[in-house]
This record gives C-alpha cells, sequence and structure tokens, in this order.
C-alpha cells in the first residue's frame, strides 16, 4: 500500500476489518516479555525526538508508557482479559428495554494512537435473561482499551451483549471526542462523532425512538 492510500485511511478513520487486526502470534509472549521490547521501542523514539533519557523527569517515561499500554491502554486486545458476562434468568419478568447511560469510553484511535473520550449508551430487551449492570460496563471497558475506530467498537459491544444474552435486541449509540481531529489535522475541538448499531426489534422505529429519548433525558444526579 501507498504513502497516499495509508495516509487517506488514517485521515479518514476508515477501518479496514470488522474486527481487531491482531497477529495469531500475538500472545506467544508474556506481558513482562512486551513491557521490556516496548520500553526499549519508546527509548528509541524519544532518542530519536531529541529528548535527553538521562534526565530525571523523563528517564523513567519508557517504562511507564510500556505498563500503560500492555495493562491499561490496550489491554483489551489480550483475549485473557475478557470480562466474564455472568447472565441471570429474569426472574422478575421485565418486559421493558434496560437503558445503560453515560459509560465514559476511553479508547485510542488506531490511525494515530491518540485519545478517543466519550460515552456510550448501550440497551436491551430480554428474551428471557438479565446481565449485571457493571457487566456492560466492563464489556465497553474491554472493547475500547484497544487500538481502535468508533464504528467497530460500536459493532463489538452490540454484538457482545447479542452473545450473552441470547438475542438480537441490543442497541449502542456512541458520541465520543477524537484527539486525531481535535488536537492535529484540522484541529477541530468542537466536533464529536456519532455512531450507533440497532439489532432485532431496536431497527423497528418506535422501539428506536423510545431508546433515543431516553438519552434525552435529564439524569443529573
Amino acid at each position: 500500500m501507498n504513502d497516499d492510500r495509508i495516509d487517506e485511511i488514517g485521515e479518514n478513520h476508515i477501518a479496514t476489518s470488522a474486527k481487531n487486526p491482531v497477529r495469531e502470534d500475538a500472545f506467544t509472549i508474556s506481558d513482562k516479555e512486551k513491557i521490556a521490547k516496548i520500553e526499549e521501542s519508546v527509548k528509541d523514539i524519544l532518542h530519536t525526538l531529541g529528548m535527553d533519557l538521562t534526565d530525571d523527569s523523563i528517564q523513567g517515561t519508557p517504562k511507564r508508557v510500556a505498563k500503560a499500554f500492555v495493562n491499561e491502554l490496550f489491554m483489551g486486545l489480550n483475549p485473557a482479559n475478557r470480562p466474564k458476562a455472568s447472565t441471570f434468568e429474569n426472574n422478575y419478568n421485565y418486559g421493558e428495554m434496560l437503558v445503560e447511560k453515560n459509560i465514559v469510553v476511553y479508547s485510542t484511535c488506531e490511525h494515530h494512537l491518540l485519545p478517543i473520550i466519550g460515552r456510550a449508551h448501550v440497551a436491551y430487551i430480554s428474551n428471557g435473561k438479565v446481565i449485571g449492570l457493571s457487566k456492560m460496563n466492563r464489556i465497553v471497558e474491554y472493547f475500547a482499551k484497544r487500538p481502535q475506530v468508533q464504528e467497530r467498537l460500536t459493532m463489538q459491544i452490540v454484538q457482545e451483549m447479542q452473545k450473552a444474552l441470547g438475542t438480537e435486541d441490543v442497541a449502542c449509540v456512541i458520541d465520543a471526542k477524537h484527539l486525531c481531529v481535535n488536537s492535529r489535522g484540522i484541529k477541530d475541538i468542537e466536533s464529536s462523532t456519532v455512531t450507533s448499531e440497532f439489532g432485532g426489534k431496536f431497527k423497528e422505529k418506535e422501539t428506536k425512538k423510545e431508546f433515543l429519548q431516553y438519552l434525552q433525558m435529564d439524569t443529573q444526579f
């Protein structure tokens, strides 16, 4: 792929796959080994930029960055960190939609490795199973903590919820700021990106309308 095509994909936030492009051998080495390798790479980057790595302030930066990459920012790449989406029988026969609003999204643009910061709103209609509220947050976090594009993230959250609950009736809307847009390139600090994925009954006009109306409710306490 030539440089112009690479730049075009990056600037237009195009995803080349509905799945994250992860190598099959990605987890054949330990996290400790990954941290050591990334630390050396970050040292090289900072040295190339002209930074003095003997300075007290920056001396520990390569290791801090490496640990943050493996243990926090990109921990969602590792299948071992996948949250167990425990479900329960809907014994109280709640038949309306359940909406979890304003789930904080901290992700990283896979084109520039700059932050994506926003909110996810996730809903489902039970067909006999319910899921713990905190599990919905953990599912969002797991798929967010990897180099991402927002469209893919939205789809992955819905697909994971559908799999856990055994129903197609799941929806997700994400509204987020991309620092690759806000802090570089066009440098538009006001714009945000909204993506949505609607499954099952949420594709129906009235159900979708009801879900979106819930998102407009003032729930600040």
